[in-house]
This record gives structure tokens, C-alpha cells and sequence, in this order.
């Protein structure tokens, strides 16, 4: 097998990235730092906070969670534009893909969306470290294994959360790929799997993964029924036990431990961050990308000029127009916008529009300029009611 590309040949084969405009600190806003209302119930179980003084490991301060058939490149570049400091993660790839498939198609990014991270499938210790060795080639700053997926497909392959089970397995799996690469390797698991699921039995894994010199671990903080629940199942019904995770930080500190689950607010998670070092957010980002243009803000300290939600997409409009030109379908850009306008005038009109005319072959990159105009009318358009409002019932009070 012939040696993956360099950074520098794989560089020069993807789009160039446009530019990122600074923005500027708006109006202050008061986010609470209490824990999630859903888990107070567990506040007894909680240990102290971490101290305030403490060195919190920046890169992995906030992320975006991998997330099958969504964290793709072109989502990765539209939150890119959202936030400059989150850490992405590509979608999950097998070792046998990239060994054996069309790696470009599965590995290539624009280096726009750095720092960004590849997450591995696998559990072969040779097969994952020849893959990490192509997808440190290829510029990722991170290789993630995924040890959380209970999906049967990736159970019948033989990794995702069942190595749970087999933390020596998973130790050789890191310990191997570690050699082979200069980038961090990490994991990302549960807090336990079927009857496996005691805090002893997290702390026996996390210990002799550690042990072949993992230093970071995304931890959601949900066990995994391997039998009788889909993976949507086991997102929403496993109850989540954010108190464990917590403990396994206070017992390790030396360790950088990242949350993940449940995750709705930026509120919440700088609640997490009393507790741990970083927070990981998965389909809130992904429904509600909007929330990430106040990340960098949040939990980085960072100014810069504010932009608006046309702002941010009129940025993606020449990267889609150049997926397109090569041969690429705006569906494959669009369809990752399509919540920026969540709850907000417009909406569902620009959905709609993305939806219905925004799919087939031949669509053009005019259609998500007309949807972004659909949508801004429509809030200029409510805009000028809550005006007009405002102004009749001055009026009236001088009356």
C-alpha cells in the first residue's frame, strides 16, 4: 500500500477558504453557571468544584461531537464560520475504509475548518495505526477512536461502545497509534455499557486506556444498551449521569475529561465547566448552529466584529459555488444550514425553499441566495411590525 499524501500535496487540492472577518463583543449577556436543570436531582452526588485557578486544556475546552451523516466537511466549514476556536471532528471512519477506499473522498477538508480531528473505527491495533498514520498525512490535528457507537452495524464490526468491554483491547488500539503518529490520540466513550456500567468498571477502563498514554477522553455521560435499543434509543433513554463523570475528573486530575450528552445551552455547559474541562455538544450545534457564533465569545474571551446570521451564510455562498463548479451538488452544502434561522422569522420559508428547490442536480447557488433573502425579508419584514407597534402604543400613551 503506498503511503498516504502529504499535508502539503492534500492542501493543495482543496478550496480555499474565505475569509473570516473579526467580530465584536455585543451587549453583554448573563449566562447562568448552574448544572442542567435535568440532572439537579443529582446535585448530592456531585463533588466540589474544580478550582478557579485550574489549567483547563484550551483545545478541548468546547467541541463539536462527531455525528454520523452529518459532521461532513461542508458542515464542518459552515461552523467554521461560526466559531473560530471550537474543535471539530469528522464523521466516523472505518481503519478498513481508509486502508481500502477512495481516501480522498473520505478524508480531504479544507484547512479552513482547523483544528479539526478524525475520529476512527476499528479495533484492529495494526489497521488503526496505518490509518492514522494516512489521516495525520492528510492534516488532521487529532486522531479520536470511537469507543461510544452501539449501533449493530458497528457492533457486528466489532468496535464502537462493545470495546467498552475489552479496555486492554482498546489500550493496545491507542498505545499503537500513538507510536505511529505525532497528534494526540484520544477517545470517546460512555460511562458504561449494558450491566458494565459500575463506576468501578468505568474507572477499570479509563485507568488501562490511560495507562497506554491516552490523555484526553470525550466522555457521554450515558451508558449503552448494546441489545434492544437503537442508537436513537440509547441517546435519549439511558438516563444521563453527568455526577459520574464529574467524580472521574475529581479523582484524575492530570487527565483532560470533555462532557457530552444532553448538552442544550451554552448556559449549561459553562455549568459542566465548574466540573470538567470541556464540554461537547452534538445535535443542539448541529439543529442549532446559531448557538456557536457565541462560542468563541463564551468560553474563549474573544472580540471581533458581530456578524448576522446572512453574514455567516453569505460567507458559505462562494464555498458552495465552488463545490458546485467541481462537480459537487448544493444540496451537499445546504443541507447543514438549514437551522441557522431555528425559531426565527423566516424560517421555515428558507427551509422550505433549500428543501424544494435546493436538492436535485442542477441547482444553482442563486437558490440559497434567494432563500437567504426569503428569510432576511421576513425578518426585516416582522422587525417593522414590532416598530410599528412600539410607535402606536407611544402614541397612545401620549394621548
Amino acid at each position: 500500500m503506498p503511503p498516504g499524501p502529504t499535508r502539503r500535496s492534500i492542501n493543495a487540492r482543496c478550496w480555499t477558504s474565505p475569509p473570516l472577518p473579526a467580530r465584536a463583543l455585543p451587549e453583554a449577556s448573563v449566562l447562568a453557571v448552574e448544572p442542567a436543570a435535568n440532572v439537579r436531582d443529582l446535585v448530592e452526588d456531585w463533588p466540589a468544584p474544580q478550582p478557579e485557578h485550574r489549567v483547563i486544556n484550551e483545545p478541548y475546552k468546547f467541541s463539536v461531537a462527531p455525528m454520523m451523516d452529518w459532521t461532513d466537511r461542508h458542515c464542518r466549514m459552515f461552523h467554521r464560520l461560526l466559531t473560530r476556536r471550537a474543535r471539530l471532528y469528522s464523521e466516523m471512519v472505518t481503519a478498513e475504509a481508509i486502508l481500502h477506499g477512495k481516501r480522498d473522498k473520505l478524508l480531504m477538508f479544507n484547512p479552513g475548518e482547523q483544528p479539526v480531528a478524525l475520529q476512527l473505527g476499528g479495533s484492529d491495533p495494526a489497521k488503526l495505526a496505518a490509518a492514522a498514520v494516512i489521516g495525520e498525512a492528510y492534516g488532521y490535528d487529532e486522531i479520536n477512536l470511537n469507543v461510544g457507537c452501539p449501533s449493530d452495524r458497528v457492533q457486528g464490526g466489532n468496535f464502537g461502545a462493545c470495546l467498552m468491554g475489552e479496555p486492554a483491547l482498546v489500550a493496545a488500539c491507542v498505545s499503537a497509534m500513538r507510536t505511529a503518529v505525532q497528534i494526540p490520540v484520544t477517545v470517546k466513550c460512555r460511562i458504561g455499557i449494558d450491566e458494565q456500567d459500575s463506576e468501578a468498571d468505568l474507572e477499570r477502563f479509563i485507568m488501562t486506556v490511560a495507562d497506554a498514554g491516552c490523555q484526553v477522553f470525550a466522555i457521554h455521560a450515558r451508558k449503552a444498551w448494546l441489545q434492544g435499543l437503537s442508537p436513537k434509543e440509547n441517546r435519549e433513554i439511558p438516563p444521563l449521569d453527568y455526577a459520574r463523570v464529574y467524580r472521574l475528573k475529581a479523582s484524575h486530575p492530570d487527565l483532560t475529561i470533555a462532557i457530552n450528552g444532553g448538552i442544550e445551552t451554552l448556559a449549561q455547559a459553562t455549568g459542566h465547566l465548574r466540573y470538567v474541562d470541556g464540554v461537547m455538544l452534538g445535535r443542539t450545534a448541529y439543529q442549532t448552529p446559531w448557538i456557536l457564533e457565541e462560542v468563541d465569545r463564551t468560553f474563549f474571551g474573544e472580540i471581533g466584529v458581530a456578524r448576522t446570521r446572512a453574514e455567516i451564510l453569505s460567507a458559505i455562498v462562494p464555498y458552495a459555488a465552488g463545490h458546485i463548479e467541481g462537480g459537487g451538488r448544493l444540496h451537499n452544502v445546504a443541507r447543514h444550514v438549514l437551522g441557522i434561522y431555528h425559531a426565527e422569522p423566516g424560517g421555515r420559508a428558507f427551509r422550505r425553499h433549500l428543501s424544494e428547490r435546493g436538492v436535485g442536480p442542477g441547482a444553482k447557488v442563486s437558490i440559497l441566495e434567494e432563500a437567504i433573502a426569503i428569510a432576511e425579508e421576513a425578518r426585516e419584514k416582522r422587525h417593522r411590525m414590532a416598530q410599528n407597534q412600539i410607535t402606536a402604543l407611544s402614541e397612545g400613551s401620549a394621548l
